[in-house]
This record gives structure tokens, sequence and C-alpha cells, in this order.
């Protein structure tokens, strides 16, 4: 059985990813999600986690988010992390900025999380239209819903986001990501179980 490994940035992280993988993920591929407390705890923690890490037919994705760094920079230097810790094949994600611009992506979820059905007519506003240009997603958040906490409002949300109707690029590009990463594992898995005696 193929199980994915996250390495999350965030406990908010962990919450929105446990609500939205098992829609994603056929039921026979299991998966367990791994918070940190910020960026240099989840890089401090991937070469333990990917030497220590023993489980048969596991296969590793790191999620993090850019806020203003480089995209290609922080994920080349995250796959160089998980190269020299013995898994290349490890699958980085870079949340562009940060993990509300899912949410803003998504402002249907977000007015079925906090019951403001007005709020979801704002997703063909300019501003909202690219969620993951705007640098200050988690503000912008703050400005569409006042009482909007990180932990909280990531539980409220998560969900009620959609697989397929979201602005938000990045969070597109996850989801397809880890479907293609989840096909290229589970072919190896099968030709690792053929390989067996």
């Amino acid at each position: 059985m193929t199980m994915l490994a996250f390495l999350l940035e965030e406990p908010s992280a962990k919450k929105v990813l446990d609500e939205i993988l098992p829609r994603l993920l056929p039921t026979e591929v299991t998966f367990i999600c791994t918070p940190h407390e910020g960026k240099t705890d989840l890089e401090r923690s991937i070469p333990n986690k990917l030497r220590g890490w023993n489980v048969p037919n596991s296969w590793f994705i790191v999620v993090r988010d850019k806020d203003q760094g480089d995209c290609i920079a922080l994920n080349q230097q995250l796959k160089q992390l998980c190269t020299d810790n013995g898994r290349p094949e490890t699958l980085v994600r870079i949340v562009v900025h940060e993990l509300e611009s899912w949410f803003l992506g998504d402002l249907a979820a977000v007015a079925h999380a906090f019951n403001q059905p007005t709020l979801a007519k704002k997703q063909n506003s300019k501003k909202f239209r690219n969620p993951d240009a705007l640098a200050n997603a988690q503000q912008e958040l703050k400005k569409l819903i006042k009482s909007y906490q990180k932990n909280s409002g990531a539980r409220a949300i998560a969900p009620h986001l959609s697989l397929i109707d979201n602005q938000s690029e990045s969070y597109r590009q996850f989801l397809s990501g880890v479907t293609r990463f989840l096909n290229e594992c589970r072919a190896a898995d099968h030709q690792a179980d053929r390989k067996k005696p």
C-alpha cells in the first residue's frame, strides 16, 4: 500500500490537507501530515525525517509557503536538501504566497465557512481573480473576515474548498502535482513489488 508523508510548515496546513486529501486520494492510499512550527523547524526536521523513516512504500511531499522568497530558488533549495538526505524523488510544493492565497481563490468556501453568502461575489473582482499575486493574503482575508484566525479559520474553510474551482494557481498546481506524483509512486511501488521473490 502506498503512503504519502507530507512535511508541512505549519499546523494550519495540516488542517487543510486533512480535509482535502481524503477527497483527492484513492481510498487505498494512506497519508500522514506532519506539521512544523515554521520554516526553520521544517527545514531542520527534513534530514531526520527522510533518513529515519522506515515505512515501506512511503513517499515524501514537502509543503512550504513562499512568503517573500523566490519560488524557484526555494524549490531548488528544498529539493537539494531532500537529495542530500537520500530522497531525491521527494515532491516539493511552494504555496504562493501563503496558505490564505488558497482560501482567497475560493471565496465561496470562505463565504460558506463564515456564513457570509455575499462574499462569494467578490471572486469576480480584479483583486481576487489572481489571489497568488497578493503578497499579503492573510491580511486581505482578515479584511473580509474580521474574526479570521489562522488555525480556526483553516479548520472552518477547509471542508468547503473545491477540488475544481479555485482561482489560486498554486492550489491547482498542488492538487495536480500530488495526483501526478502519486501515479509515479504507485508505478514504482508496483515495480518493486514485482521484483520481490
